[in-house]
């Protein structure tokens, strides 16, 4: 029986779904299927030019499936822009990295993807008091999760 499959650590959501060439015809494009875990290893590879290593530790994977999920994912966007083919994104086995944060006036708390900047007020009672949640703190100073925290480049 094969082990579990890790769920990747991915630090965004992507805002698109699709991408392809633009004209009237583009309904009837082929569409290749690129998973958000292989536009994260195309991001945090390519984008960011992060080492292997440094990406396999910021999605939670070993170094060798980072480098076959990056590698995929170039030859799917290759073939793409080679013959004229439109990009599909979804699915995959992904989770998506969240910031936990509270409220030190009314004590409401929520979460928040990587990535996106610290929030200024309070969603619920709009109070600038607010604070890192108490369990995700260590992970702010670099501790806990590999890649995620203050030395990590966003």
């Amino acid at each position: 029986m094969p082990r579990p499959r890790k769920r990747r650590r991915v630090g965004w959501r992507p805002l698109h779904n699709s991408f392809g060439p633009p004209g009237p015809w583009r309904q009837g494009l082929e569409r290749i299927g690129l998973t958000v875990d292989e536009l994260e290893a195309l991001r945090l590879a390519d984008l960011m030019g992060l080492s292997q290593e440094e990406a396999a530790g910021r999605m939670n994977i070993s170094r060798a499936t980072f480098g076959r999920i990056v590698e995929e994912a170039r030859k799917k966007v290759a073939q793409a822009l080679i013959n004229g083919k439109a990009l599909s994104i979804q699915g995959g086995n992904y989770e998506v990295a969240m910031r936990k944060f509270g409220c030190g006036g009314c004590g409401h708390s929520w979460e928040v993807p990587y990535g996106t900047p610290r929030p200024a007020n309070c969603p619920n009672c709009g109070s600038n008091f607010i604070r890192r949640a108490e369990e995700d703190r260590g992970y702010a100073r670099g501790g806990g999760r590999a890649g995620f925290g203050r030395n990590a480049r966003e």
